[in-house]
């Protein structure tokens, strides 16, 4: 089972290639879906930012509409990676929150690390037209060619210790990845490989130009 969560930043942004099995609109996200004839399962938030007669358009078509204050501690995405839960998904997939607003990209990236480390068994990336992102816990990670050729490794809260990189460019034995470091940008993906580290969280981001 994967969700995939389409939220309201610059419709540019969106990955509306995506092929979940259940799509969940959030806010004017769900309109974003709705244009492009896509269907969502739910849609989620206070709707602030669209107009009333969206939201009645949205309405019409969409079964299942949970509304919410604006006026409350959750952001709109917060609400649906929770409903999203719910459907015990193996993955879930955010798209929408990049581009526009820093701080709504900087709270959907918190709110997924924190989720990563509560659910270590369900994947969570944030993905756009030109990049995927995930936070990989300590252990041995496949890594695979595909459309994304380049990807980068950050530490995220803590130094990542014991890096190996084996199926890339640039490979390593037992590396660090040190907070603020940026030498683990832009590697390329030759062949099938993996990442395994011991300690820490990395975050990893694939991209294509």
């Amino acid at each position: 089972m994967i969700v995939a969560i389409c939220a309201g930043g610059p419709i540019k942004e969106v990955a509306f290639s995506l092929m979940p099995d259940k799509w969940i609109g959030v806010d004017r996200g769900a309109l974003h879906l709705i244009e492009q004839n896509i269907l969502p399962h739910t849609i989620v938030g206070d709707f602030d930012s669209v107009t009333a007669a969206e939201f009645a358009r949205i309405s019409e078509v969409v079964n299942h509409v949970e509304t919410f204050q604006a006026e409350k501690n959750e952001t709109d995405t917060d609400l649906a990676l929770q409903r999203a839960l719910h459907y015990e998904p193996t993955e879930i997939w955010l798209t929408g929150v990049t581009g526009g607003r820093l701080d709504h990209y900087e709270a959907a990236l918190r709110s997924i690390y924190s989720l990563q480390k509560q659910f270590p068994s369900i994947i969570f990336k944030i993905i756009n037209s030109q990049n995927e992102m995930r936070f990989l816990l300590p252990g041995k990670h496949p890594l695979h060619k595909s459309d994304y050729p380049f990807l980068s490794f950050f530490a995220y809260g803590q130094t990542v210790r014991e890096v190996t990189l084996r199926g890339v460019k640039y490979e390593t034995t037992n590396e660090v990845i040190e907070q603020g470091t940026s030498r683990f940008t832009s590697n390329e993906i030759e062949q099938d490989g993996y990442i395994s580290f011991s300690e820490g969280i990395c975050l990893m981001i694939t991209s294509k130009d």
